[in-house]
């Protein structure tokens, strides 16, 4: 469906400016605004009776931080956008573009990562700049700029070899940029006595400043005995390697998988000392006072955060939350944590690119592992794993090595797809997912790289450091099309879930305060993690959120891959924490 386009950008004087265009970008009216009247007239827009956030227009703004924080925090939502910044970096490099001359002409519009507004110096918030300019890090928002590149986003897509997997692509990428936003605006509820009861548990008590915790204190003890070593600092890289070496440890570094191989008694209390310092130093009692406030914990998300479309966080370590601290995500009194993730999304993805019937019957209404344990290919589920994982990230060794090649004969039109993206990528050539998104290109040094080495008079070692380094340009590229790909199943999967969500009644005796005044009364998401979400819900809407996942699920399978017999199964659950059945 065309909708209605309303491009949002700021004028002179420090006025807002709202252009509408109908569906074929030409402009129906103007409208001038004070930027405290741009949630009431974006209120009055997406007013659908019965039905909020779907029938509303398209809002357009350079990027969705800038804009919707503010309105967020009124009490509004928006039902769909188009943020310009992100679309230009997916436009910019995608190969389905035909014309990009365009595109990255407009170098305005390539910038790093915007974070939420109230997280940057005072002196760059919302609406205080001259219309036009832009700041570090930023993009031009002023309403001309915004429907410049809006034309030329559209002559992009317009002209591309399929304007339609790429209208999906930035429409999906847009969605997760209201998602990010509104998570980031609700937060995450999280109960801070019980993350302090879980430190103490592991730490011991919280240490006064500038000391360490109590259980550290006691596990460096039994380190440095074992290397007979009182003194040595175990938080020294290389003061810690040289008394590994006195102590006749034979390693390059102090990392985990290379002092793991090892066997001496410092080893065990010298993981165990790592794994204590990790918790403390990335989720510890500091952590708790930076970034929790009101029992919420509202991390900065970043959607297209990595080259692949996948989401980064910028602070406070969203994505890296450990498992132990997951019983403090925990929903407030009368609401519920309804959470699931899907099991083995990438090969399912690949499964379904492919269209590899055989790999979609290993799967259909079971663990995909144990389905291929079932076709005969291997005998455990172990196996079955680390092949698809090897058959992922290019694993050549081991068993990787071994069980590989059973699955190009056993699945070969998801083999090939792989085998493909790789071959494609050691030759120095670029890959697209699904719905477009292109690997970034080979850099300058890699291709000297490649053309110096076989010259005729290369050193031989510099043709074995070209093959390396293509090998390793081919594993990432074989990974990329099914990562990418799986990221653009799962926004699609957040953007269906968060308009189901939303409608959901308001309820007038469920209250979350702190969750802000968009999303107090009602069924919101809360955390997403790759392949996994998790919604908080009034308790009388647990059910119906629950629904809405699957829903949502089934609908981004059908979306993206139409007609394919790959399902996309959820393991979920209903609780009052996280990791809770």
């Amino acid at each position: 469906m065309r909708r209605l386009r309303c491009v949002v950008g700021r004028l002179p004087g420090g006025r807002i400016g709202v252009a509408d265009l109908d569906p074929s970008g030409t402009e129906l009216r103007r409208l001038t605004l004070d930027p405290e009247e741009l949630p009431a007239l974006i209120a009055q827009r997406e007013e659908t009776p019965g039905d909020p956030l779907t029938g509303g227009p398209r809002w357009v703004w350079s990027d969705t931080p800038t804009w919707y924080d503010s309105v967020l925090r009124s009490g509004v939502r928006a039902g769909r956008c188009h943020d310009l910044r992100l679309v230009h970096t997916i436009l910019q490099h995608s190969q389905l573009v035909q014309e990009p001359a365009d595109i990255r002409a407009a170098i305005a519009w390539e910038t790093g990562p915007i974070v939420p507004a109230e997280s940057r110096p005072a002196e760059a918030t919302l609406f205080d700049l001259e219309a036009g300019s832009s700041g570090p890090g930023s993009v031009p928002h002023d309403l001309d700029a915004a429907l410049a590149e809006l034309a030329r986003q559209d002559r992009a897509i317009g002209t591309s070899t399929d304007p339609g997997r790429l209208r999906l692509l930035a429409a999906a990428e847009s969605a997760g940029a209201l998602v990010a936003a509104e998570m980031h605006g609700a937060g995450m509820p999280w109960d801070v006595a019980e993350h302090d009861r879980i430190l103490a548990e592991a730490l011991g008590p919280r240490p006064s400043p500038g000391q360490a915790p109590s259980r550290m204190v006691e596990v460096a003890a039994e380190v440095r005995a074992a290397l007979g070593d009182p003194l040595v600092s175990l938080d020294s890289p290389p003061k810690l390697l040289r008394a590994l070496h006195r102590a006749g440890i034979d390693v390059a570094s102090t990392s985990q998988w290379e002092l793991s191989e090892q066997e001496h008694p410092a080893i065990e209390p010298l993981l165990r000392y790592k794994k204590l310092s990790r918790l403390l130093t990335a989720n510890g009692w500091t952590w708790i006072d930076e970034w929790v406030r009101e029992g919420r914990y509202r991390p900065l998300y970043i959607p297209g955060g990595v080259v692949t479309g996948r989401w980064a966080s910028n602070g406070g370590g969203a994505l890296q939350i450990p498992r132990q601290l997951r019983p403090a995500l925990r929903a407030d009194p009368g609401w519920r944590l309804v959470g699931a993730d899907v099991s083995q999304l990438e090969p399912r993805v690949l499964a379904a690119m492919a269209g590899d019937q055989a790999m979609a019957a290993a799967a259909a209404g079971q663990d995909l592992y144990a389905g291929i344990v079932a076709s005969g290919v291997v005998t455990t589920r172990q196996e079955a794993k680390v092949g698809v994982l090897g058959a992922l990230y290019g694993g050549t060794s081991g068993d990787s090595g071994r069980i590989v090649p059973r699955l190009r004969t056993t699945f070969p039109a998801a083999m090939g797809l792989v085998d493909a993206a790789a071959a494609t990528g050691e030759r120095g050539g670029d890959v697209s997912t699904w719905l477009g998104r292109s690997s970034p290109p080979a850099d300058q040094e890699w291709r000297q790289r490649q053309n110096s080495a076989y010259l005729p008079d290369a050193d031989p070692r510099e043709g074995e450091r070209a093959r390396r380094i293509a090998r390793d340009r081919g594993r990432f590229t074989r990974n990329f099309v099914v990562q990418g790909t799986a990221a653009e199943w799962a926004l699609a999967w957040l953007a269906g879930l968060r308009l189901r969500l939303a409608r959901l009644p308001m309820l007038d005796d469920a209250s979350a305060p702190a969750s802000g005044p968009a999303f107090s009364r009602q069924a919101h998401l809360a955390f997403f993690l790759h392949d996994e979400v998790i919604v908080h819900a009034p308790q009388e809407q647990a059910d119906a959120a629950a629904q809405a996942i699957r829903e949502a699920a089934d609908a981004a399978g059908e979306l993206l891959f139409p007609g394919s017999p790959v399902d996309f199964p959820l393991d979920l659950q209903i609780s009052d924490r996280s990791g809770k059945g």
